[in-house]
């Protein structure tokens, strides 16, 4: 029995270590799509993001980044990318207050008045958010479809297109230090959770043994992101559906499904 996992590093070197070419993610999109990603290339995109996100975007321990893309497969190699660096992760929908409320107003609070990067699929509002509150975060253009090599859009002026610069990056990362157990590595609407928290609040509800895992990402962050670090850590794989995808019992026998 592999030893269990406490860090998000130690689940990385799992990615690439153990069965590395078995799949650990496959997302079913809209218009048919479907990407399978093994071990060893979740842990080389989480490993290419994560050097963009210090390379590029002079990310540390601390530095908050908020995710302001749908539940998905890019996403959750941002969260990966983020944790690996030691930054706070942000993860949101596309609905800004998820993010919380001002101090004393009733207003939304967008992801740019909160974070140091914003790693979005809508990054001419997240410029607008910044300037309205007067700060400028970096602004990162994230296309979703799998074969995207580049922002498909109008790139705004001030905003970086990710999938045109990441491939230039490092298949390897090393952090030069790691985060604190304390510090916050994600913060979710029912509250912080700190890094020491990451991967032992995942196990209580989690598979056991080497499940392969059907999430749907109607479910939301806290669901998915939760279900997903238990089902990593504990050898197994996930199958991560869009909300405009049927689980369907053919879909589950299909890619063998287990639980969920």
């Amino acid at each position: 029995m592999a030893p269990p996992l406490h860090t998000i590093d130690e689940l990385l070197n799992a990615f690439r270590t153990h069965n590395a070419t078995s799949p650990r993610l496959t997302w079913y999109g809209a218009d048919s799509e479907r990407v399978e990603l093994s071990g060893r290339v979740l842990e080389n995109w989480v490993a290419k993001t994560a050097n963009y996100l210090v390379d590029e975007l002079d990310a540390e321990p601390g530095t908050v980044v908020a995710v302001d893309m749908p539940v998905h497969w890019r996403s959750l190699v941002w969260l990966l990318a983020c944790w690996a660096v030691g930054a706070t992760a942000l993860p949101l929908g596309h609905d800004a207050s998820s993010a919380g409320t001002a101090a004393g107003t009733g207003a939304p609070k967008h992801p740019a008045s909160l974070a140091d990067i914003v790693v979005t699929t809508r990054p001419s509002a997240a410029l607008a958010a910044s300037n309205a509150v007067g700060r400028l975060p970096f602004v990162v253009a994230v296309a979703l479809p799998a074969l995207a090599m580049r922002w498909t859009g109008e790139l705004p002026a001030d905003a970086l297109d990710y999938s045109g610069g990441v491939r230039a990056h490092s298949d390897v990362f090393f952090a030069d230090s790691a985060p604190a157990g304390d510090a916050t590595a994600w913060q979710v609407q029912a509250g912080a959770v700190s890094y020491a928290e990451l991967l032992a609040t995942a196990d209580p509800a989690g598979p056991a043994g080497a499940e392969r895992v059907l999430l749907q990402a109607i479910e939301g962050w806290d669901v998915v992101v939760r279900a997903a670090l238990a089902t990593w850590a504990a050898g197994g794989s996930v199958v991560l559906l869009d909300p405009a995808v049927d689980a369907t019992e053919h879909l589950r026998t299909v890619e063998n499904v287990t639980a969920g």
